[in-house]
């Protein structure tokens, strides 16, 4: 798909169809988010790819939303602190990293024709305690991966020339 097009058909996909997704087509959207561009190309991160099927309750417990566990597979981009990069101000570049290569997999998904949905509003907590993820590493970012079964909205974005400034503020 051309670049333009794809981003624009990018959507929060919020109703999955139950077909399973090929392994040649999760490995690509792993790959294309191993690929994506971390501060001094630290790649702190971990991935945790969960089936969904018979997990269904427990799942609902990380974000109790019917369609979070429609789709086959579930995504959770973690972060590990202790390998991001630190700019000299102490500003610790792992939130920025591990979205960037979320956008990464959600892209490659949307091209390979599957849905996602970013989810940041869960309970991290349950997400720890379910997924066994150690105290150390953080639980950022989920997304379900599957066919969609709804359409895509119409987008709402703010114009240019409220969000591009030239030159100076």
């Amino acid at each position: 798909m051309e670049y333009f097009e794809l981003i624009k058909s990018r959507y929060s996909v919020r109703a999955y169809r139950p077909d399973p997704v090929e392994d040649d087509k999760l490995q690509n959207v792993l790959e294309a988010a191993r690929l994506a561009p971390t501060a001094d190309n630290r790649q702190p991160f971990q991935l945790i790819v969960v089936h969904t099927r018979g997990r269904e309750a427990e799942l609902r417990q990380i974000y109790n939303r019917e369609w979070f566990t429609q789709a086959p597979l579930l995504i959770c981009a973690c972060g590990v602190p202790r390998l991001s990069w630190v700019r000299r101000d102490q500003r610790r570049y792992l939130d920025v990293d591990v979205a960037i290569v979320m956008d990464h997999l959600i892209l490659a998904a949307t091209d390979l024709g599957l849905g996602t949905c970013w989810i940041a509003a869960f309970n991290a907590e349950a997400a720890r305690r379910i997924l066994r993820i150690p105290p150390e590493v953080e639980p950022l970012i989920f997304t379900p991966l599957g066919y969609p079964a709804d359409t895509p909205p119409e987008k709402v974005r703010k114009p240019l020339t409220e969000l591009v400034r030239y030159e100076h503020w």
